[in-house]
């Protein structure tokens, strides 16, 4: 039989290929050369064909006709061969496969061998492919070697012993004896390791947690001997002394002294030491003091110890590495809650970040300058986000202009100023703008009375200059629409009166409809403000009759019908025209409440009809009827027809009433997390279920199911009237991070339960709006209620699951 070919020989020969198909030819033909091979029972050569097999491995192609011959060489005495054979093992087998358990013995054998060497390579071969069989067959193997006086087989135990405790978490209870003496140990090596393992039990069980918090004090000293140790060559990485091991020690020190105040008040003294005396001119000790910084921040650390944290991060900001300066201001978003105040001390750098060239700095810049927003501060983060907004890369817009929108919702110190900020935005963002604002800012103008004139004023002026922004001619073409009459006002204070005629105002409305930018939304709305228009401009009618007559022909559907039904309203039904075009009152249409972070009793910020409807929200008494000729007394069970006003009407009730007539919550029993003040998510409940669950003890109870990381999941329970043994639970997730939560899944398992659909996928970010899903129970067996609940989402861009159990329902659910 001739001699097979060297490996060096194949690297070369694979090298030289010219194409794809060259070396394909050339990997085939040589797998044809080593199956002869393998077919020879007295193969001298097998480890040089397991090692060209190997690296046809690597390049991609299959090689899996060479296991078994891997597992003949892990059964040569000479290691060479065991060399070669348990690197294929590690790179050819895996737990899936059958061959993969006839290793076990073989493994087993050589991990008593008497050579270091062998034990090694199969201890390393145990930590790469083990399978949980494996894994219980040879632990007792491991805890052993853990206790052996050589050092470096003692290091490669403890990392086997990890990627079992990972494979198999009930054998961790195995280890942690031989586990206690490790940080004993002067080898750095095994510290590490040791280290490690800690870590892993530490996570993966709270009562090992428990325990090893007694180590504590040991793990201080050793971080305390590594920076006052001198010169180590063997350690010393930029004068830093084994950096790598302090980095380890700090994680493990942040999970055991997490809200653990003995734990963490015993490592204060060494983290402030640490932060000190860390050199920050190498890369090294970046890595350290960012480590510092998240264990400081993760335990119950003092004031002064978060101060300094934060100002760790503060000059991280200065330095001229992109990354170093990303890394910062990602851990300032992660910290902004746990201490707002230092954060807010390096806002000016953080608003300087904004400038960055590098895109995903100035993300998280913009991120991070939301997050630090309030009350004091309002006037000049606008300023310096809106400049941001018209130089700002156009990924960047929408994410930006919806942030603002809430933030000024939130903080603005007055009507005037907020209403000057949401017309910045429609008119610098463009074409960038989600659907979203545009409402907002309809209801925030529709709710500010007193400055009607002036909106509509500044719209059209906007609009005039340019109408191909859609966003910005959508809120222009709705407010032109509703106070036109408002356009020629020469009351307005610090403005000058437009001169323009009624005839300017429907020619600039007709070029909207007409042009081909303009998108089919932009046309409804356009079309909707000329025929209310038509009840405010009685001198143009005949003009606007003639454009919408135009549009009945319209390829569009949408377009086609407006204008149709719109013409048939002047030809039948013209003496119910100027009622139904009458002002629209006030409606509640989006989620996004533009009442959050108002103060109580702020009469200047808040409209008549909106202090009206909160009035009525605190007394939960109806509203009062609407006076004769509105429009929602006249279309009865109809809908309205502009874009921005698609609310159902039913009969001549009042939008309040929809709420429902409630009466003030009653007392509940001790069990209860919180109660749930009345207000609307209470008329989520029928009258006659309110009625008998008041009776029963049963109305407004809250219960908070889950609360982790922002995410809170409270549960709003009620007895059904209907079925004696049923429950029905209001699911509410709010989200208080800058964050949005989505791809958010509830599931929940108790006894016999029914979900409902969810309503969103989506969970707004700062508590801005919230996602409901209604969840029965049926309970016919009177048990106490427990519900296991999972939830998968995606949050800044991890996919996280989530897994809990409530067990403090109220007992009246169920007694």
């Amino acid at each position: 039989m001739p001699t097979p070919k060297r490996l060096r020989d194949l690297i070369r020969e694979i090298r030289s290929a010219r194409t794809a198909a060259d070396e394909r030819t050339v990997v085939n033909k040589e797998c044809a050369s080593i199956r002869d091979s393998f077919r020879d029972q007295d193969n001298t050569y097998r480890c040089r064909n397991v090692a060209k097999l190997l690296y046809i491995h690597m390049l991609g192609y299959p090689a899996h006709f060479g296991q078994l011959e891997c597992l003949k060489l892990i059964a040569s005495p000479r290691f060479t061969d065991k060399r070669i054979g348990y690197l294929g093992a590690m790179l050819l087998l895996d737990e899936r496969q059958d061959v993969h358990l006839l290793i076990t013995n073989s493994l087993k054998n050589d991990l008593s061998h008497q050579t270091q060497y062998i034990q090694s390579l199969a201890l390393c071969t145990m930590g790469s492919i083990c399978s949980t069989e494996m894994s219980r067959d040879l632990a007792g193997e491991i805890e052993k070697m853990i206790k052996s006086s050589n050092a470096y087989i003692k290091k490669k135990a403890i990392l086997c012993a990890f990627c079992i405790i990972r494979k198999v978490p009930d054998l961790m209870e195995m280890f942690i004896p031989a586990t206690r003496s490790l940080l004993n140990e002067k080898n750095h090596g095994v510290l590490l390791t040791s280290v490690c393992l800690i870590t892993e039990m530490c996570e993966r069980s709270p009562d090992t947690l428990h325990h090893f918090r007694k180590l504590v004090p040991q793990l201080v000293r050793i971080l305390k001997n590594l920076i006052m140790a001198g010169y180590s060559p063997e350690h010393d990485v930029s004068g830093v002394s084994d950096p790598f091991l302090q980095v380890k020690i700090l994680r493990l020190l942040r999970i055991l002294g997490k809200n653990d105040n003995e734990a963490s008040e015993t490592m204060n003294d060494i983290l402030a030491q640490v932060a000190t005396n860390t050199d920050t001119s190498k890369n090294v000790g970046h890595a350290i003091l960012y480590e510092i910084v998240l264990t400081i921040m993760g335990i119950q650390s003092e004031a002064g110890l978060r101060v300094l944290a934060v100002n760790i991060l503060g000059r991280f900001l200065l330095n001229n590495d992109k990354n170093i300066r990303y890394v910062a201001l990602n851990t300032l978003l992660r910290v902004v809650h746990a201490d707002y105040n230092a954060v807010q001390r390096h806002r000016t750098t953080i608003v300087d970040c904004l400038k960055d060239p590098d895109v995903s700095i100035r993300r998280r810049a913009m991120e991070l300058s939301f997050a630090l927003i309030n009350s004091n501060n309002i006037r000049g983060m606008m300023k310096e986000l809106l400049h941001f907004l018209e130089t700002c890369d156009p990924e960047f817009k929408a994410d930006c202009c919806s942030n603002i929108v809430i933030a000024a919702a939130k903080y603005s110190p007055n009507k005037r100023w907020h209403i000057d900020t949401v017309m910045k935005i429609l008119t610098s963002a463009g074409n960038y703008i989600r659907s979203d604002v545009v409402t907002i800012t309809i209801q925030l103008i529709a709710e500010t009375t007193s400055l009607h004139g002036y909106s509509v004023q500044q719209l059209f002026r906007a609009m005039q200059q340019d109408y191909t922004q859609q966003p910005l001619v959508q809120v222009a073409s709705w407010c032109v629409g509703e106070y036109g009459d408002q356009l020629f006002s020469t009351t307005i204070e610090d403005e000058e009166p437009l001169q323009i005629s009624e005839s300017d105002v429907v020619d600039l409305l007709e070029k909207v409809v007409g042009t081909a930018n303009s998108s089919v939304v932009t046309k409804e709305y356009a079309i909707t403000a000329l025929m209310k228009l038509s009840a405010r401009f009685t001198a143009t009618v005949p003009r606007i009759r003639q454009v919408l007559e135009l549009y009945a022909t319209s390829t569009n559907m949408e377009l086609q019908q407006r204008s149709v039904e719109y013409s048939t309203i002047f030809s039948g039904f013209d003496h119910l025209r100027a009622a139904l075009l009458e002002h629209m009152p006030l409606i509640v249409t989006h989620h996004h409440t533009l009442e959050n972070g108002l103060e109580a009793g702020d009469d200047e910020y808040l409209s008549e009809r909106d202090s009206i409807s909160r009035t009525n929200q605190q007394n939960m008494q109806p509203s009062a009827p609407r006076q004769p000729g509105n429009i929602l007394d006249i279309l009865e069970n109809g809908q309205s027809s502009g874009p921005g006003e698609m609310t159902k009407i039913t009969g001549a009730a009042d939008l309040l009433d929809l709420l429902g007539d409630l009466g003030p919550a009653q007392p509940l029993s001790n069990n209860v997390v919180n109660v749930m003040p009345v207000g609307p998510l209470d008329g989520m409940l029928s009258p006659a279920t309110q009625a008998k669950n008041q009776i029963n003890g049963t109305a407004g109870l809250q219960v908070t199911a889950f609360e982790k990381n922002g995410l809170c999941i409270r549960f709003l329970c009620e007895r059904d009237p209907g079925v004696v043994c049923a429950t029905v639970i209001n699911m509410i997730a709010t989200n208080s991070t800058p964050f949005p939560i989505t791809d958010f899944v509830f599931q929940a398992a108790s006894f016999q339960l029914t979900l409902q659909s969810p309503s969103s996928s989506i969970i707004p970010p700062l508590n801005t709006d919230n996602l409901t899903q209604v969840i029965r129970i049926n309970n016919p067996q009177k048990q106490p209620i427990r519900m296991r609940l999972k939830i998968n989402y995606i949050h800044n861009g991890s996919n996280i699951n989530e897994m809990g159990e409530v067990n403090s329902f109220p007992s009246v659910l169920w007694e």
